[in-house]
């Protein structure tokens, strides 16, 4: 047995049938690699050998009586790889948009909360352009259970670095399952509801020096970005349960060059590419504000927390993307500084702030409110908290292969919220960095239009890069000559 943190239980509470609270990932996988072919029933029995002993892919929640404290985790007993991994085939012609449909509409299906929080999709016969069939792995898992970090660790487990090799890693043998009775579970939940009085009263100095000093970089000039400051789009309403889900690939090393030319972060170029292509996307609809739009930034502090429990570790910075600014180079230039205010602001802030203060969600009241927020549809009269969500997920830099089949393709997607449908999700891995969008379908139904974007707007960024190195000599040579005088 095992308590949710209150920020893993807080993305239980989160949950409606239009607001899921679940991580998708999209796979590609070229299964010619697999060394005996591929099938699926040996795909589905070795992904069972895999995750069986990982206890996030074999716990399932148990809720507290009458709602007193966070749900736990046990192990299901009665766990079955058949409930979890199944199987599908592309209509014909099984080609990019039959994909993308496919894995949009299985995106928008909630997951059981009876089995343990994943599932599966393996999808054949798909094209993909590359004149033989690929196979895609479409996967969901809650928010509860993993973050983005953990969410990439937990491929590991499926993935090896050899069609043949062993798991890149392997999970400890599980002891037996201790199954909690009612008494037990009200018994943790009274003594945890009498200590967070004091709990509060702990974190209470820290955060009031906290918002002093948050005035005083404003007042700097050296504070993140305000949330509820973000300008109004067609995607920052009350969203619908719909999905629409479109990738795209960046070459990795083009990132890398751009970042050496200009002492920025792949990160910074990231966001800068990001920041251009929804300028593009919203000037050609007539929808560019004036403002820039805001992003929210999932920030892990896995290496900082005190927390040894939870999956959730996870904070969170606001920055805005220059979608105001039309130069690419005075993007990226504002980006840089913006972001390493930003950091600077966000370091100052404790790792476990998030999660000490999402102890005190209380799974009755947080859901209530959660649902009458969506049915009232204040997303749309209160000013804008952010416009979208964009995880910048670092990925191997090797080749792949899950359960033998090479990775082509490794696009993780996260989840949208009421107030801002769209969620932007780039993960590296072997020279390419994977560009995933999901929003809601009603919101931005043509995600596709924005997504092909990202690879035009990082070719227009590296040929302003380079026409500024290339201009860069011929002024200094003209300056040298000016400072020589005229040839005698």
């Amino acid at each position: 047995m095992d308590r949710l943190s209150g920020l893993d239980a807080s993305f239980l509470y989160l949950e409606t049938p239009a607001q899921l609270m679940h991580v998708c990932g999209v796979i590609v996988l070229d299964p010619s690699t697999i060394p005996d072919g591929y099938s699926f029933a040996t795909m589905q029995a070795e992904i069972d050998r895999r995750v069986r002993d990982v206890p996030e892919f074999t716990r399932k929640l148990r809720r507290v009586p009458m709602g007193l404290d966070h749900p736990v985790w046990v192990r299901d007993k009665q766990f079955d790889i058949e409930r979890h991994v199944h199987r599908l085939a592309l209509p014909t012609p099984g080609g990019y948009r039959e994909l993308m449909d496919l894995v949009g509409h299985l995106a928008g299906l909630p997951l059981d909360r009876s089995r343990p929080l994943w599932e599966m999709w393996i999808i054949e016969g798909y094209d993909g352009g590359s004149g033989s069939d690929r196979i895609v792995v479409f996967t969901k898992m809650h928010h509860a259970t993993v973050d983005g970090v953990s969410g990439a660790n937990l491929v590991s487990h499926l993935c090896s670095l050899e069609p043949a090799a062993d798991p890149l890693a392997s999970a400890e043998p599980q002891a037996p399952a201790h199954d909690p009775g009612q008494l037990e579970l009200l018994g943790r939940a009274v003594v945890s509801n009498v200590t967070k009085p004091l709990s509060a009263v702990r974190l209470l100095a820290p955060s009031a020096a906290l918002v002093t000093k948050t005035v005083g970089r404003a007042r700097a000039g050296t504070a993140m970005a305000a949330p509820l400051r973000a300008p109004r789009t067609s995607f920052n309403g009350t969203i619908t349960g719909h999905r629409a889900i479109a990738l795209a690939d960046l070459d990795l090393e083009d990132v890398r060059a751009i970042k050496r030319e200009t002492g920025t972060t792949v990160n910074d170029v990231v966001l800068a590419v990001a920041g251009g292509a929804l300028r593009s996307y919203l000037d050609d609809r007539g929808e560019l504000p004036d403002d820039s739009l805001l992003a929210t930034v999932p920030v892990s502090v896995r290496e900082s927390t005190r927390r040894s429990s939870g999956a959730n570790k996870v904070s969170a910075l606001f920055t805005k993307l220059g979608t105001d600014e039309e130069d690419p180079l005075e993007r990226l230039s504002e980006m840089a500084l913006r972001n390493k205010n930003a950091k600077d602001h966000h370091h100052a802030i404790s790792a476990d702030a998030l999660q000490d203060w999402a102890e005190f969600a209380a799974p009755r009241t947080f859901g209530l409110a959660v649902r009458a927020y969506a049915n009232l549809r204040l997303a749309e009269k209160h000013p804008v908290v952010h416009n979208l969500v964009i995880s910048n997920v670092p990925g191997p830099p090797v080749p792949l292969y899950f359960t033998g089949a090479r990775v082509d393709v490794l696009s993780p997607l996260g989840p949208v919220f009421h107030g801002a449908g769209l969620n932007i999700t780039v993960m590296s891995n072997n020279g390419k960095v994977h560009v995933g969008v999901i929003a809601c379908r009603e919101s931005m139904p043509d995600v596709d239009d924005l997504v092909q974007r990202f690879p035009a707007e990082l070719a227009v960024l590296k040929a302003a890069v380079a026409a500024r190195n290339t201009a860069t000599p011929l002024r200094r040579r003209r300056a040298r000559s000016r400072a020589a005088g005229p040839t005698p």
